[in-house]
């Protein structure tokens, strides 16, 4: 494994390495001093402002922005639990946001871990936790009821596994979840919508409350995308959540209800012995 630094813009360069999930590049933004994108074989994966980690770029991480915004009253610290780290994106954002917040993050691939340490350092006291093993073994480990909040933002080879997708799965985040928790999870699909779908009746069947985030074309079946479901026990607050993905630079529409279930379609909830991955996105997504 090497490293090297090349495609120089302006007096920045870029990164670029090898870790487990195949070559990692970090690429300065042109347009933001201390900002940069991690891309993994050439599928932007996050997008991180060290100068600013209040600062979302990505669409689907604006709208975990949103959940982690209205997840407890503005600024009370809260305890999370991120599977997937990529750059850290979103764990820098909730310790901008709510500071004193305690956060364990699970991301398998510990060379990529390394990488964003080095060139993308955390702030000191973020009290942020890296934990390098597979997301739902350090899921395990979370104690019953520690977490207000879990994230499930986890690829591999641009796949969610199919370990992470089923009713065992959230049993598991479940029992990590404080009473009235939130969970939310980054979603990928394009048409036909088998794998959202199937989602959607998973969660269904270990919560009460869902919402889904997500842009209309990717809930019309007309592009493939990423959809942000988010779940809990207790009532979701679905207008606010409503109103800021409606004013996101990108809009997105929030389902919930009947008209969620009827999105479903009748789908059924998926069983580790049933689960299979994510379906790969099409080459045209990162052209």
């Amino acid at each position: 494994m090497g490293k090297s630094r090349n495609a120089r813009r302006g007096a920045v360069e870029s990164v670029v390495e090898t870790v487990d999930g195949g070559l990692a590049e970090l690429i300065p933004d042109r347009d933001r001093a201390r900002a940069w994108t991690l891309l993994i074989d050439g599928a932007p994966q996050s997008h991180v402002d060290l100068d600013d980690p209040g600062y979302l770029s990505f669409e689907y991480q604006r709208r975990l922005g949103h959940v982690v915004d209205l997840a407890a009253p503005a600024g009370r610290p809260i305890q999370a639990v991120h599977l997937g780290g990529g750059a850290l994106t979103l764990a820098r954002y909730v310790a901008a946001t709510r500071p004193r917040s305690t956060q364990q993050v699970v991301e398998f691939d510990a060379p990529l871990v390394q990488l964003v340490r080095r060139e993308l350092p955390l702030e000191p006291g973020a009290r942020i936790r890296v934990r390098s093993v597979d997301a739902r073994e350090g899921l395990m480990k979370v104690p019953d009821g520690w977490a207000d909040l879990v994230v499930a933002d986890v690829f591999s080879g641009a796949r969610t596994p199919a370990h992470l997708t089923s009713t065992e799965f959230l049993d598991e985040v479940r029992r990590a979840l404080k009473p009235g928790g939130l969970y939310a999870a980054n979603l990928a699909d394009g048409p036909p919508l088998t794998h959202l779908r199937g989602q959607i009746a998973t969660a269904a069947a270990r919560f009460a409350e869902l919402a889904l985030l997500a842009d209309p074309t990717v809930l019309r079946g007309r592009r493939f995308g990423n959809a942000v479901l988010v779940a809990s026990d207790r009532p979701l607050p679905l207008a606010e959540l409503t109103r800021r993905t409606a004013s996101d630079p990108h809009p997105g529409r929030v389902e919930h209800g009947r008209p969620l279930t009827d999105f479903a379609g009748g789908a059924v909830p998926v069983t580790d012995a049933a689960a299979v991955a994510s379906p790969a996105p099409p080459a045209s997504v990162f052209r």
